[in-house]
């Protein structure tokens, strides 16, 4: 069995270490402090984020991140993606060698412009351990997860051997693994999928129909990869599970945070209501700026993000950037 770090004790961060753990893998959970970790041991589960699911006995939480990274075989960083440049230079030194470097954050970095989460880690990681990056995103709603409901994923790394250590050590009969070379792709499909969702959520929420929410999810899904593409993607990543299926899963589920997010918008709720009363982080937020930047970089149309934006930052109503949308000059498809 393996020894898995587990960076972060967010939803996704317990969830994968549990599922793992459950396999019987050693997985420690870092916390950010010593009282976290001493009540996430108490309680042996994550009453806030994961609760109801308790920790398997190889599973226990700690705040050393000596104690979670000695003899590390995998280091799964789990972390909101505005903190992960933070949380990576505070444990860089406790990686060791030959320790496969895992991102499970799906989002993109503001104050980089739109720099994506491996190239955060290869920032501050050691440079032993920046050829072992991979990236871990699909359709994977953390509540089904972690209730053993069958699920995929991408594991992604320019470092075949590193994605396939990876696969081996995270795939089970109830989270099947992928592997992909194609780690640009799969961490824009993970990121820019959630400023989708914040839309679907606000068809939801103006209960616009079946027919505009579809027709927005495939005109969405077509400017994700627009951007991806021309920031080196392949665009059939975005056919595929991190692409595609992970779009479907959180533009339907009401599990999504960014859907919850962008229903509570059409309602007319301010957005700083809105996720001052949210315990988990809505990734699509701060990615719809990111996005933005780096689109201008690259001189690429995001009319979707835009309107997002719009609604969130600009002032502007819900209903106004919808016909805005809709009156969009024809073009071909």
């Amino acid at each position: 069995m393996a020894s898995i770090a587990a960076i972060g004790a967010t939803s996704w961060g317990t969830t994968l270490g549990i599922i793992l753990a459950r396999r019987g893998h050693d997985v420690r959970l870092l916390a950010r402090t010593d009282g976290e970790a001493r009540a996430l041991e108490s309680a042996r589960e994550n009453a806030r984020f994961v609760p109801g699911f308790r920790f398997p006995d190889s599973m226990r939480a700690v705040s050393d991140p000596a104690a979670a990274l000695d003899s590390a075989d995998v280091a799964i960083f789990a972390v909101p993606s505005q903190t992960m440049r933070r949380n990576a230079r505070a444990v860089s030194e406790r990686i060791p060698e030959g320790c496969v470097v895992v991102s499970a954050s799906k989002g993109l970095e503001i104050s980089g412009g739109g720099v994506r989460m491996s190239e955060v880690l290869a920032d501050e990681i050691p440079e032993y351990a920046r050829a072992s990056i991979c990236a871990l995103s699909g359709p994977n709603l953390s509540g089904e997860v972690a209730r053993g409901l069958p699920a995929s994923t991408v594991i992604a790394s320019r470092d075949a051997r590193a994605a396939e250590t990876a696969q081996a050590i995270v795939n089970s009969p109830v989270f099947r693994v992928y592997t992909n070379e194609d780690i640009i792709g799969v961490e824009f499909c993970g990121a820019l999928k959630n400023i989708i969702a914040l839309g679907a959520g606000i068809c939801d929420g103006m209960k616009l129909g079946d027919n505009a929410k579809a027709a927005f999810i495939a005109r969405g899904l077509a400017e994700v990869a627009r951007l991806g593409v021309a920031a080196g993607a392949n665009p059939a990543t975005f056919s595929g599970l991190a692409g595609v299926g992970d779009l479907i899963a959180t533009c339907s589920s009401r599990l999504s945070r960014n859907h919850y997010v962008g229903a509570r918008l059409a309602a007319g709720e301010r957005l700083d209501d809105i996720l001052r009363g949210m315990a988990s982080v809505a990734e699509g937020v701060d990615t719809t700026r990111a996005a933005l930047d780096l689109a201008a970089q690259l001189g690429v149309e995001m009319p979707i993000a835009q309107a997002a934006s719009d609604i969130m930052f600009g002032g502007v109503s819900a209903e106004d950037a919808v016909q805005r949308l809709m009156g969009r000059a024809p073009r071909p498809e």
